[in-house]
């Protein structure tokens, strides 16, 4: 049994997490949710998903609401014998985003209970790491499967760690539930990158082996660990199969065409992304000191300076002050090379200057294994701005060119720094007794980060221009604009570097009072929580607070429909819209209300944008007609939004009476250059076997038409007099898509590029196409042996032990 004096620590544990993070969202507790943009953006299209879900009691593992049509796998599917996902929304009791920062506590805490930190200072450690910035300012973006994925990062490297440290079953149960949950939270990019600290403590570690002799102990943890993460990914194991298969037809996966939309050869065909697209948000290598200093680079691209700013002063008696003070309130002040930063990614005064203090204080692998992982993440997140490792790791690691925005491996330094500064202050507090030693250490900490801090509050804004290169167009605006804007930035600059400085001495002031005996131990674990919380929440709160969150009913229904949108719900038939008010391709707008031709997706189908670029993009209105695309919404030349029906739209599916076969991804989208769509169709030479002849008779009297429409499951009516060639305006998708003649499964191909194509036979006939992933059957099966394994390898570990104990001699 758990003693009480285990349990009450415990308990007083979850209670400042549960009260600590619903004091920071208190607006949860009126009934009030965070809005979040990428969160506005997934209702639009998961729209139909979720309205299925509702009628149906089942999920239906697609939807067109999006490109035309996509699997729902990374939209939204719930899997069946997903018992880690109810763990975890047991874990996540409390209303979001008041959950994740929970989360991020209680992870951080079962990280510093292993590595022996004292329960009051792992208190103080959790709340250090729940708060630092970017882990904050992702809930206003709405990147939740992001924190969801770094709050349980802690949980799995304690588990490596006890392992490591020869506390076997703890170990592996940590590890395996760890990478569960972690795998479980679906942000790949992230889990990625987590790996990367791993490798770099398993070096460490080996090293050590070699020095000490202990090679096999080391490798019979290895082999512990490596049992963990496959029983992890087992019981993750549906939408691992699901997403990889959806992948491989995704812009993460490599392009089948050598050409550009311009017509030119490429220059580079990869396995993945773009580099430019990979390193488009590269930290800079001065910005590198936002860690330290908030604003260093202005902060955001959205400041809120409000009547103290000069650009208030200077806008007030030109523009007027209500409009003076609402730009005021969105100043862009961030000027460095990103396109968009809606905040810098501060760890901490406070937390950076115990860090330093560590690098002379402790000793051993952690130290190393942290330092490592501190620098060896800053100089990826430098992306483009440190071509040289960049370019390596993009051309020959393994799926690093799967992931865009580098500048998000600082995650692994946001995890790192305050872990070895909560160590480096568990460390120091051990004795109360005097020690030359430690005030030397701290003295170097306090030379090194202070003098940094300082100098940069005396000589900072004359060491930088403080230039955008957006600013060029603020000028255009307003004559001297930037160079009030450039004040605003100077100014900032000054007042937050003076902050870190005052940060970092009164943070030196209280080791120094605790090294002579002026405070006690306790005293000082409080004083530094309170320094902690009011660096941290201090800047977190200018960038997400109150006046973010919204009434529940505007969060769950963030679009409202317009005139143009209820004009076209008076169609009750199944078609397309395009929407050129907004970016199509990065819009979930449309998707909340209709079949949209574009979609907003991290990693969209990759047929799809390559036809969109190559076509769709061109005004190409044949390839619309072929996507069923009834009506256009534009905006006029006012910039009033318009409506226009396109009559030339193909409908759901028509037959064709020529076929042209083409030998490449290159041709068949070039083919479509001058296609008409309605006569003949272009088919890849890989289906040349579905399809007996080059041509079809006319039948003047042949009809195939849509009967019935649901997410996975569409049901066509035909009739002709000879065999026929029908082209549907759906998206093809060879992975769970079978069509079906009279309930006779028939084959059907790829036509047209993106669509489906399948031979009618003559006469009459039902003809339904329904969507039935083999892969969700052949997850479930491995998920369900996981788990068995998962009880099973624990409890008998334990009995073993168990009895191994019981036969030793007293």
């Amino acid at each position: 049994m758990i003693k009480n004096n285990k349990i009450t620590p415990l308990l007083i544990t979850i209670l400042v997490f549960v009260i600590v993070s619903l004091a920071y969202f208190s607006p949860v507790l009126e009934g009030k949710k965070l809005f979040q943009s990428d969160i506005a953006q997934f209702r639009g299209i998961s729209k139909e998903i979720v309205d299925f879900r509702a009628e149906h009691n089942q999920e239906p593992y697609w939807t067109n609401r999006a490109f035309g049509g996509m699997p729902a796998y990374n939209v939204s599917a719930y899997y069946p014998h997903n018992y880690i996902k109810k763990v975890d929304l047991l874990l996540r009791f409390l209303p979001r985003p008041a959950d994740y920062l929970f989360l991020y506590f209680l992870g951080f805490f079962i990280l510093l209970y292993v590595l022996k930190v004292e329960w009051k200072l792992a208190i103080v450690g959790a709340l250090a790491f729940g708060f630092s910035t970017y882990f904050i300012i992702i809930f206003g973006a709405g990147h939740n499967a992001k924190a969801h994925a770094i709050a349980y990062m802690p949980i799995v490297l304690a588990g490596i760690l006890s392992v490591f440290k020869r506390n076997y079953l703890l170990g592996f149960i940590l590890t395996t539930l760890g990478m569960a949950f972690e795998i479980n939270a679906s942000h790949p990019q992230m889990t990625y990158y987590l790996l990367f600290m791993v490798l770099i403590l398993g070096i460490v570690y080996l090293i050590d082996a070699v020095k000490e002799k202990t090679i096999l102990t080391y490798f019979k943890s290895i082999a512990i660990m490596v049992v963990a993460v496959i029983l992890a990914v087992g019981v993750n194991a549906t939408s691992l199969l699901a997403t990889k298969e959806y992948a491989n037809e995704s812009t993460r996966s490599k392009s089948e065409l050598t050409i550009t939309p311009e017509g030119k050869q490429k220059e580079n065909i990869t396995t993945g992304l773009s580099k430019e697209y990979i390193t488009e948000y590269s930290y800079g290598k001065v910005e590198t000191f936002n860690l330290l200093i908030p604003r260093f680079y202005g902060g955001g691209n959205r400041e809120n300076l409000g009547k103290d700013s000069e650009t208030y002063q200077f806008l007030k008696d030109k523009i007027g002050r209500t409009q003076a003070k609402s730009y005021s309130e969105n100043l862009p002040m961030y000027w460095g090379e990103q396109t968009f930063v809606e905040a810098p990614a501060y760890i901490g005064a406070v937390l950076i200057f115990l860090f330093v203090l560590g690098l002379f204080l402790v000793k051993g692998k952690l130290k190393k294994w942290l330092l490592v992982a501190t620098i060896f993440s800053i100089l990826l997140s430098w992306g483009k701005n440190f071509p040289t490792m960049t370019n390596f790791f993009i051309d020959y690691v393994p799926l690093y060119n799967k992931f865009r925005a580098v500048s998000s491996f600082q995650v692994i330094a946001e995890l790192a720094v305050p872990l070895l500064a909560i160590i480096t202050l568990n460390q120091f507090l051990k004795t109360e007794k005097e020690n030359v030693e430690r005030l030397k250490y701290l003295k170097y900490a306090l030379y090194g980060v202070g003098g940094v801090t300082l100098l940069f509050t005396l000589f900072g804004t004359s060491l930088f221009n403080f230039e955008s290169f957006r600013d060029a167009g603020l000028e255009q605006q307003l004559p001297g604009f930037s160079e009030v804007i450039i004040t605003d930035r100077k100014s900032i600059f000054f007042k937050d570097s003076l902050r870190s400085l005052l940060l970092v001495l009164f943070s030196a002031g209280l080791l120094w009072a605790f090294l002579k005996r002026k405070i006690n131990k306790n005293v000082t674990i409080i004083a530094f929580a309170v320094l902690i919380l009011f660096d941290l929440v201090g800047v977190n709160k200018r960038y997400v607070n109150a006046d973010d969150f919204v009434s529940k009913k505007q969060e769950e229904k963030p679009f409202q429909a317009t005139a143009i949108d209820k004009e076209i719900l008076k169609d009750r038939s199944h078609y397309r819209v395009i929407n050129f008010l907004v970016d199509p391709m990065n819009d979930g707008s449309t998707s909340y209300f209709h079949n949209s031709i574009g979609g907003y997706h991290a990693a969209k189908p990759r047929r799809y944008q390559e036809l969109f670029e190559h076509q769709i993009a061109k005004n190409n209105y044949e390839v619309l007609n072929m996507l069923n695309t009834k009506y256009i919404i534009f905006p006029d030349n006012e910039g009033v939004p318009r409506l226009q029906l396109n009559s030339e739209a193909n409908g759901n599916a028509w037959f064709v009476n020529e076929v042209e076969f083409v030998n490449s991804a290159d041709e068949e989208i070039k083919g479509l250059d001058s296609l008409k769509t309605k006569q003949k169709g272009i088919i890849n030479v890989e289906f040349k076997n579905e399809i007996p002849k080059l041509s079809f008779a006319k039948d003047s009297l042949a009809s195939i038409k849509l009967t019935s429409y649901q997410a996975n499951e569409m049901v066509y009516e035909s009739s002709t007099t000879t065999e026929q060639l029908a082209v549907f305006s759906e998206i093809y998708y060879k992975n769970g898509w079978n069509a079906y003649v009279d309930g006779k499964l028939l084959p059907h191909f790829r036509a047209n590029y993106v669509l489906r194509a399948m031979i009618i036979p003559q006469g009459k006939h039902k003809i339904v196409f329904k969507f039935e992933p083999t892969v969700i059957k052949k997850g479930n099966t491995i998920t369900l042996i996981s788990y068995a394994f998962l009880l099973l390898i624990p409890l008998g570990w334990f009995f073993v032990e168990k009895k191994k104990n019981r036969n030793e001699p007293s």
